[in-house]
């Protein structure tokens, strides 16, 4: 049985399954079973004797950090001038551990993987070079010497277990700083030179770019190396096209998307309703002069389906056909504006109209080939939603998103890139908050598809969210990085992550996830650049700083400063009291 002893906070509680902890087996799938929180343990059950890892949301806040600190009788600075601080709420993992009578120390067990993680990426990014007496080395030390003294006291018979996780718990904390900065540190490395073309110079064997220059394959990190700079841009809404918006996309965006949501085109069957579409991409290509991204064009997730779609999700057969008629009618009529379509989103995930494999191979197959004979000339991606997998370990009809996008490279179905939702700080599955690290690693992870990656959907919340904005939550908590929730937390998460995505040499664009807060159907209220009264957050003046950076090679000033990662919020100022 795999147990671990349970955090002190949550031992007070009797009996219940842990909402959003999810089991991990080999090659990083989730797999079936059940984390259950009694008696100060948590029981993972699972159908499979093999090795598993556990995921679930971890506290990182004040109060932990306090009683940390008075634990151990340690204060900060830890070391040199890096203060441990609190980060919120992750969602963060073990290793894969083996079943065992004795329960795992769970703090330990996270810092064991954090500390392998770090490795690997260090490995990963060719980052040996990095100066053992550096500030990211010298902190690492003392993640490994606390995890070390923590593994030293858990074969203690007195006090082990406790001692073990405040041990862990520090490992744990001081890795996950580190493994962050090593996360901006990369990015600084890499930045300049993806910009500039010089590391596509430096793989490719022509030795130049000219616009007829293809991706090449990296020879030692893997994943593709394109000779353009990324690009990047926002989704509209049709119904919130006015002035305030038009100056938002002309002033930040290199290129808009338009969801082209089924239920706006044709809330009736066999009546649609381009109008409000017709306007935003008249505008964008005849005024504004500004490429348009259409899509997805099919996707079944509840914001998107019209009503009377539903009667036929039970008959494949017919869908199919539905399918085909509605990508014909809609690829028709924009073929000659749009430059990429994003053809579908999600049938891996079969959360909501419930298709079998084989049926989201051909649907997906169907959706390419269909804007590939209408449109020869565009670019057709496909979008993989939660790409973490969390909903795999509770629905086995559905395809685990890396190994959909294998099956789908595999099937030689002619995709010029896939597409990646990230959002973040939302109480929906994957949309919970994750470190940088965390997010790097799951980029150069899809990477290994050989195909140019875009974030098609990128954003956190510029205020906390309730969990009614979702009936069907599944996590308890939405998650944050380093600070609450707010227009400065966003615009910090832009910030950082942004950087972290547009430095990677396979990342084509990135898009945030809405320019303006709509009044009708959205992921995550307050999540746009705009608010609903069209006035422009913090997270608006970082969207032009990062395409400023784009086109100057050069990283903001802000993410250049270590003192980045330490915003003088509320949650850290208290500890400096």
């Amino acid at each position: 049985m795999l147990r671990f002893v349970a955090p002190e906070n949550s031992s007070a509680i009797p009996h219940q399954i842990l909402q959003g902890a999810y089991l991990i087996g080999p090659d990083s799938v989730p797999i079936a079973g059940e984390v259950i929180l009694e008696k100060g343990f948590i029981r993972c059950e699972k159908g499979t004797r093999e090795a598993a890892s556990l995921a679930l949301q971890f506290d990182l806040d004040d109060s932990t950090l306090r009683s940390l600190h008075s634990d151990l009788n340690i204060s900060g600075p830890i070391i040199d001038d890096i203060q441990l601080r609190p980060m919120g709420t992750w969602v963060l993992q073990t290793c894969l551990l083996h079943d065992r009578k004795r329960p795992y120390v769970l703090e330990l067990e996270l810092a064991r993987h954090r500390i392998m993680l770090f490795l690997t990426k260090l490995e990963d990014w060719q980052a040996f070079d990095i100066a053992p007496d550096s500030q990211v080395m010298r902190l690492f030390e003392q993640a490994r010497n606390a995890f070390t003294k923590g593994l030293v006291a858990s074969s203690s018979h007195e006090n082990g277990i406790e001692k073990a996780a405040k041990y862990g718990l520090l490992a744990l904390w001081i890795s996950l700083e580190v493994s962050e900065r090593l996360s901006i540190l990369q990015t600084r490395r890499d930045f300049t030179d993806r910009m500039n073309g010089k590391l596509y110079l430096s793989v490719s064997e022509d030795g130049g770019i000219n616009k007829r220059a293809m991706p090449v394959l990296h020879p030692t990190r893997g994943g593709v190396v394109l000779p353009t700079r990324p690009a990047i841009g926002a989704s509209v809404s049709p119904g919130v096209l006015n002035p305030q918006t038009k100056a938002a996309a002309i002033e930040s965006c290199d290129f808009i998307s338009l969801p082209m949501r089924w239920v706006e085109l044709e809330p009736l069957e066999g009546e649609y309703a381009y109008t409000p579409t017709d306007q935003w991409i008249e505008w964008a290509i005849r005024t504004a002069k500004l490429p348009v991204v259409a899509g997805p064009v099919i996707d079944f997730r509840p914001q998107s389906v019209p009503e009377w779609l539903y009667i036929w999700e039970n008959d494949y057969d017919t869908l199919r056909e539905l399918v085909y008629e509605h990508l014909k009618a809609t690829v028709t009529r924009y073929r000659r504006t749009i430059s990429r379509w994003t053809v579908c989103s999600g049938l891996h995930c079969g959360e909501h109209f419930k298709l079998d494999f084989q049926q989201m191979i051909d649907l997906t197959r169907i959706c390419v080939l269909v804007v590939r004979k209408l449109h020869p000339r565009a670019k057709v991606q496909v979008e993989i939603i939660e790409p973490w997998g969390e909903y795999h370990t509770s629905d086995r009809r559905s395809l685990p998103p890396v190994l959909y996008a294998e099956m789908l490279t595999q099937s030689g179905i002619p995709i010029d890139s896939f597409s990646l939702r990230v959002q973040m700080g939302s109480f929906e599955s994957g949309q919970q908050t994750r470190d940088l690290m965390a997010f790097s690693s799951m980029l150069d992870q899809y990477s290994m598809l050989d195909r140019p990656i875009a974030i098609s959907a990128f954003g956190a919340p510029s205020g906390p969210l309730v969990s009614s904005d979702n009936d069907q939550h599944k996590y308890p908590n939405s998650g944050q990085w380093r600070q609450p929730w707010t227009e400065q937390g966003q615009a910090d998460w832009m910030s950082a992550y942004g950087a972290v995505a547009l430095s990677k040499p396979y990342v084509e664009s990135i898009c945030w996830h809405e320019l303006a807060d709509p009044n009708g159907a959205t992921e995550m209220r307050t999540g746009g650049l705009l608010d609903r009264r069209f006035e422009q957050r913090e997270s608006y003046q970082r969207m032009i700083e990062l395409r400023h950076a784009i086109q100057s090679g050069k990283l903001p000033n802000r993410l250049m400063d270590d003192e980045f990662l330490s915003p003088n919020s509320t949650m850290s100022s208290s500890l400096s009291k």
